[in-house]
């Protein structure tokens, strides 16, 4: 959803205001992520400070109205910085993300799939020699454990890395591991349900298999160790910083 903001305003037009009421009476909305822009006038500092309250707002209207926001919610301005439309009215917005939770299967990454099969391929293959290597107080980040969006779900090609994960846990019978989660885009660091419930997932994925749970520890970060600055800049930074750890307790 595209809304519209007049020449150096942090608040909708009226068009938008009125597209903004008809949203709110969708109940099955959740927003996943808010994105604010500015035309090409007036500096890029300014502009993406603009930006930013336009994102604020926003946000706040759609809490005020009780729209339903992401545990992880992407907040991204651009100020001036993205393919500016040649008119300028057009540049002007603030666009909204949300999936309706009772039909769509939103994937959380924006990486296209056939890139993120790859990376996954690359990455179970790579595991079992960086286990190898470690020593006890190491950590192992693991960037392709992919989730359904705001769940806990995963996704299935993710299981690749899972499986290969409990073999390394078979072969190597004295480890003993913590599974940290952690999320991207939330800077409310205290919220830290959804990375417990994706640590668990894992922890119970290996439970399951047969490892005994005296070799299995887990917790859940929230945002609040991130490799890069929240909010961030690009997709490649929200994956970073989405991500699972491995923590060696014994090796």
């Amino acid at each position: 959803m595209d809304i519209y903001f007049d020449f150096n305003a942090d608040v909708p037009n009226k068009e938008s205001i009125q597209q903004l009421d008809d949203f709110y009476s969708n109940k099955n909305i959740e927003v996943i992520k808010i994105e604010g822009f500015c035309d090409s006038i007036d500096t890029k500092n300014y502009n993406k400070e603009l930006a930013e309250r336009r994102v604020k707002n926003i946000l706040d209207l759609l809490k005020k109205n009780n729209v339903a926001i992401a545990e992880n919610v992407s907040l991204i301005s651009y100020g001036k910085d993205f393919e500016l439309s040649e008119n300028q009215s057009e540049n002007r917005k603030v666009v909204v993300t949300y999936y309706d939770t009772e039909r769509d299967f939103f994937p959380e990454s924006d990486i296209p799939k056939s890139e993120l099969l790859k990376r996954i391929k690359e990455e179970k293959k790579a595991l079992s020699a960086k286990f190898q290597k470690v020593k006890t107080g190491d950590f192992i980040r693991i960037n392709n454990i992919h989730f359904t969006f705001n769940s806990e779900k995963i996704v299935p090609e993710s299981y690749a890395i899972l499986e290969e994960l409990y073999m390394i846990m078979v072969v190597n019978p004295k480890m003993v591991i913590k599974i940290n989660g952690n999320i991207c885009c939330n800077p409310n660091t205290s919220v830290t349900k959804l990375s417990y419930r994706r640590a668990l997932k894992i922890f119970n994925f290996l439970k399951d298999r047969g490892i005994n749970i005296n070799r299995l520890a887990y917790h859940g970060f929230g945002s609040g160790n991130p490799i890069y600055p929240i909010p961030e800049q690009n997709e490649e930074e929200r994956i970073a910083n989405r991500r699972v750890e491995i923590l060696i307790v014994k090796k």
